[in-house]
């Protein structure tokens, strides 16, 4: 192998600051509470479809994916992993702000999932969301490529 084909396959790692370690913590933290929020509360959001998709396993799945992006932001944090803790959470904090204030029906096979007031844990799960939307999209534009 030359030493052309040794420098291609092998890039060395970039130094992570602590800074840079600090946020990646803050990002994933905020997915794991956001995380646990919602699989505290699915099993009473399942009461309304005890058998259909309902409320409770959309949260379940929520909270499957908020865990996925936290670990990939730990593990990778590169663009992708702050990518993907962006859309997650900024669709959680989308999804929770949506039927806060709007009376959206059910659509096919999701629910209506209306509830027109704050509690602490959504008032939480909505602040855990914001953080890490805030700070993934912060990285994500200061990290952006000419």
């Amino acid at each position: 192998m030359s030493t052309t084909d040794q420098k291609r396959t092998h890039r060395p790692r970039t130094p992570r600051s602590p800074a840079k370690l600090a946020l990646r913590a803050l990002i994933a933290m905020a997915l794991l509470v956001d995380a646990m929020v919602h699989l505290d509360l699915a099993g009473g959001y399942q009461l309304a479809a005890p058998s259909g998709l309902g409320a409770g396993n959309l949260f379940r799945l929520e909270s499957v994916v908020a865990v996925g992006a936290a670990v990939f932001v730990l593990v990778r944090g590169n663009r992708s992993s702050y990518a993907a803790a962006f859309v997650v959470a900024a669709s959680a904090l989308s999804a929770v702000l949506l039927y806060r204030y709007v009376d959206v029906p059910a659509l096919g096979p999701f629910p209506a999932m209306y509830e027109p007031l704050w509690f602490p844990e959504k008032t939480l799960s909505a602040i855990a969301e914001a953080t890490a939307a805030i700070a993934a999209g912060a990285v994500l534009l200061k990290s952006r490529r000419p």
